[in-house]
């Protein structure tokens, strides 16, 4: 399977000005609805904004990652609740609410606005 890091992300206009949170449903799901701090199992991946090129995909990694939406950025806190299991959604995250002046990662520059495609497969 060829890698996703690094290819551009799929049906996004990049932009160069987040202000606030986005959260679009592409495929509205029909499972349980998501509450506020809940533990998820979900497939992501995440875009900077500013040209739309991958960071990071779960699906290199082969399976779907489970965490915390307290352990995540304030975009996926405030963003995931209400998103139904097998459901898509799509948050734009404006870089205080990512890793604001912190560069997290090599391919993820201090102050960036980003995007997320998340494929929630389950509440955990």
């Amino acid at each position: 399977m060829d890698r996703i890091e690094g290819t551009k992300l799929a049906n996004f206009e990049p932009t160069d000005t987040v202000s606030e949170l986005q959260v679009i449903d592409t495929v509205e799901g029909t499972g349980e609805t998501v509450p506020e701090g809940a533990k998820i199992t979900a497939h992501y991946t995440g875009a900077l904004c500013k040209d739309g090129t991958i960071f990071q995909s779960s699906h290199d990694f082969g399976d779907p990652v489970t965490f915390g939406l307290n352990q995540v950025i304030k975009g996926w806190t405030a963003g995931v609740p209400g998103m139904k299991v097998g459901g898509t959604r799509r948050l734009i995250i404006p870089s205080e609410m990512a890793y604001g002046s912190v560069r997290a990662a090599a391919n993820i520059p201090a102050n960036s606005d980003l995007v997320f495609d998340i494929e929630l497969v389950a509440l955990v």
